[in-house]
């Protein structure tokens, strides 16, 4: 029999037969009895159980690719950011009822089980949780696809606060280790570094040959995550790569005593894998970045190559049969490695080989900020990757000569558009490379894109017409409703059927029951279940009473500047100067939530942190404002406190100065969860706009024409504080030590840079962000209809769906087929 054909009748899910799967593989697999057993041991038990279950219809699905010799697309990220597994699988694959009731006849409680897992924190944020959602879309719409990223030992670091301050806690997920994943011990890759490049001659003098011969080899290592779709049985695989040194240990080091030295050479290897990719404020960060980078990017390729060519002998078939996308700069030394694999290695034409590349390769750019736009030192890049720096300079030559042909004369235009920067000394542009070495460049939103077009690759748009398009970002509908928010599952199920779940614009269906009083509060009653169930959540795990009858204000999501964290802060402080002038009489009572992380060395992003809790020990402490508002950091935003947090919001805060923000997913899943948002035109805001309707949406401040008009006429800030008495005044409470007493000066560097500078245009945005607020307010004294359009947003969310870009991303770019 042909094994590729091999299959088998799947394990049953019925309630008895998990029953005994889960006690079996407590005593079995985890060589424990009900008896001795804890809950992460059952946790274990039935996470076996499940994940049997996942795997028969796994191989099943990587043998039909096989079978059917259908075209690949392969996701390459460096951050996946998938949290907890389990619920995940069990509602996807249809039988969390009945696990919840053999668990129940077990004597055991899902719901504490669920808390055993640890967050598979393998991202910082956006970036990476958009790449678990597609990957969730590609098997629910059963597409061949496979993501390939780096099995981090310690994932994002753990936030903990200590005196306002945060504090980076290693995060050892794998400490207890993890039931879902599969090494792969004979699937291993060679890892080079550093070294020099020989010249040579092929042996019938046609054309030169170059010899790599590298100083330091790691070990790829493959493990492998089974990802299912929803109610289908594709499941797709997270191929995640592990750093193995080529030897244990110096024996002769070890013979002579020198017990640490022996080992040194392991250790260095394997750091490669050891931790989520640093910030590159330090050499030996940018060092651990890079290789971290090309480490990953080198085994993936390997593994495409190989799994192509056991069924193709024609190199030139890989743009039919693979498709590559590079999930922002992160992987785009991809396009120099696969030309080094097909020059040096395939002995291929440079012609052929890159037509090829070029063919396979598509890019997301996923930044406007010119500091998140990747470069790397020419220096750093042809100590680590001699090869590969060669041939970025041929890519380069070859494509500066076609520019200056379709621009004689033209300087100007080969210094924007060189793949190496010469300002500041010689870098390459990541971003540069990656668009010139892809077939097609996608922003993920409508406004995004137009800037990547009209802005900041203007050039390239009009060099290469066509090749940048719009594929806007979407959600996965099985995380962040069904999984998240069961009750509202349930309620839009009793209305309209379930099969929005994988096709998320039935919800529009919704629409017929906005004007339903009876309805409508039961849609409220959902609301105010999930307030109060996050009151528990917050009371157990930050020690903070809450109350679920004022309007959960929240703003979560990366701390960072252009977030704008400071002006919600600062509406903060206006609401609570109010209330102690006695002028705010109207206002509702609020619980502002704000949760997200810093990165390590962004020490302004740390700094509005201790702000944002040095204000909320002021607010706490006083007794005329008790009741009435409350401010609360929400410590280590993770997955898995976004489902707690995201279904109780009442206000969505999509604040950000307008085009910085690329599209955004928050706003989405707050959005669908029946939150109204607040918001500047920026991003995916604009297309929630569009189907919610401008009376379902807050939108306030300076567009992104805007904002740059303001810039080049001379944007001055004191200006606008000078003319606004209340913001003048809320400015010198920070600056002035108001809210830090025992250290007045913490915050006047903060205060006098709002007053001078103010790059993210706060004061600017300031007054119609008050006003915008204003209208909240009014609009939450009339909970029927506050409630109501907060069911419009949740029905007419069914375009951000990550199945929809998922299906943008097929048609337009990869050109694949599902494989039924």
């Amino acid at each position: 029999m042909d094994p590729s054909r091999y299959n088998q009748d799947y394990l049953p899910i019925d309630v008895e037969a998990l029953q005994e799967a889960v006690s079996r593989r407590l005593i079995y697999r985890i060589g424990k009895d009900p008896f001795t057993a804890n809950d992460w041991d059952w946790y274990r038990a039935l996470s076996f159980a499940v994940r049997d279950r996942l795997i028969e219809r796994w191989m099943e699905t990587q043998r039909s690719y096989y079978r059917k010799d259908i075209k690949r697309v392969y996701y390459l990220s460096l951050e996946f950011l998938i949290g907890r597994t389990l619920t995940n699988s069990m509602l996807n694959m249809g039988f969390m009822d009945s696990c919840d009731a053999a668990l129940q006849r077990l004597g055991l409680d899902l719901e504490r089980l669920r808390e055993e897992e640890p967050d598979a924190a393998l991202g910082n944020g956006g970036l990476g949780r958009l790449a678990a959602c597609l990957l969730d879309s590609m098997a629910t719409l059963d597409l061949p696809g496979t993501g390939y990223g780096i099995r981090y030992e310690y994932g994002m670091f753990r936030q903990k606060i200590e005196d306002g301050r945060q504090i980076e806690v290693p995060d050892n997920w794998l400490s207890r280790g993890n039931p879902w994943e599969f090494p792969r011990p004979e699937v291993v890759y060679p890892i080079r570094f550093g070294g020099h490049v020989a010249v040579g001659k092929r042996h019938d003098g046609s054309r030169y040959v170059f010899h790599w011969m590298p100083d330091e080899e790691v070990l790829a290592m493959a493990y492998d995550t089974p990802i299912p779709g929803y109610h289908t049985d594709t499941v797709n695989n997270l191929r995640l790569w592990s750093a193995r040194a080529t030897e244990e240990f110096d024996l002769q080091c070890f013979n002579q005593g020198q017990y640490i030295k022996a080992v040194e050479g392991k250790a260095l290897s394997e750091n490669i894998s050891k931790v989520l990719y640093p910030e590159d404020s330090s050499s030996e960060n940018q060092k651990l970045r890079l290789r971290q980078q090309y480490f990953f990017v080198s085994a993936s390729l390997q593994d495409i190559l190989r799994r192509f060519q056991s069924n193709h002998d024609d190199l030139r078939e890989l743009p039919d049969k693979v498709t590559i996308q590079l999930n922002d700069t992160h992987p785009a030394i991809a396009i120099p490695e696969l030309m080094r694999l097909l020059l040096d290695e395939r002995e291929l034409e440079w012609q052929a080989a890159w037509e090829i590349t070029v063919r396979t390769f598509s890019y997301t750019n996923h930044t406007l900020l010119p500091e998140a736009l990747e470069t790397w030192p020419v220096g750093l890049f042809s100590q680590m990757l001699p090869r590969h720096m060669q041939l970025i300079y041929e890519i380069n030559r070859r494509f500066m000569l076609q520019v200056s042909h379709a621009y004689p004369g033209d300087g100007d235009i080969l210094r924007r558009m060189s793949i190496i920067g010469e300002e500041g000394g010689k870098r390459i542009r990541m971003a540069h490379l990656a668009i010139v070495g892809s077939h097609a460049v996608n922003g993920v939103s409508a406004l995004h894109t137009h800037l990547l077009k009209s802005s900041t690759f203007a050039d390239f748009e009009r060099y290469f017409p066509g090749r940048i398009k719009n594929v806007t970002n979407g959600i996965t509908p099985r995380r962040w409703l069904n999984q998240a928010n069961p009750g509202l599952a349930l309620l839009i199920n009793e209305a309209i059927g379930d099969g929005w779940v994988k096709d998320l614009e039935r919800l529009q269906e919704l629409r017929e029951f906005a004007d339903d009083p009876a309805f409508i509060e039961r849609f409220a009653d959902v609301k105010m279940n999930r307030k109060i169930r996050f009151a528990a959540y917050a009371r157990r795990h930050y020690g903070q009473l809450l109350d679920p009858h004022t309007m959960y204000d929240v703003q979560v999501k990366r701390i960072h500047e252009y977030k704008r964290q400071l002006l919600n802060l600062m509406r903060t402080i206006t609401h609570y100067r109010r209330m102690r002038g006695g002028n705010a009489r109207e206002l509702m009572p609020r619980t502002v939530l704000i949760g997200g992380k810093a990165a390590p060395g962004y020490w302004r992003a740390k700094q509005i942190i201790r702000l944002i809790h040095d204000v909320a020990d002021v607010i706490d402490n006083d007794p005329q404002v008790e009741g009435r508002l409350k401010l609360l950091f929400l410590p280590n935003y993770d997955v898995s406190s976004a489902a707690e947090i995201i279904p109780a919001a009442n206000l969505s805060q999509q604040i950000s100065t307008a085009g910085m923000e690329a599209s955004g997913t928050g706003n989405m899943k707050l959005a669908l969860n029946g939150a109204l948002t607040i918001g500047t035109m920026d991003g995916a805001n604009i297309e929630i706009h569009d189907r919610v309707g401008a009376d379902n949406i807050f939108t306030f401040g300076l567009s992104a024409d805007e904002v740059a008009n303001l810039k080049h006429a001379g944007y001055r800030p004191r200006e606008w504080a000078e003319r606004d008495e209340e913001l003048k005044a809320v400015v010198e409470m920070i600056r002035d030590g108001y809210f830090s007493p025992e250290e007045p000066d913490r915050y006047r560097n903060l205060g006098e840079d709002l007053l001078n500078q103010d790059p993210f245009m706060v004061l600017a945005d300031y007054r119609a962000y008050m006003e915008a607020d204003e209208r909240v307010n009014r609009l939450y004294a009339e909970p029927a209809e506050w409630h109501r359009r907060a069911l419009i947003n949740t029905a007419m969310m069914g375009y951000f769906s990550s199945d929809r870009t998922i299906d943008e991303y097929a048609r337009k770019i990869w050109r694949v087929k599902p494989r039924r």
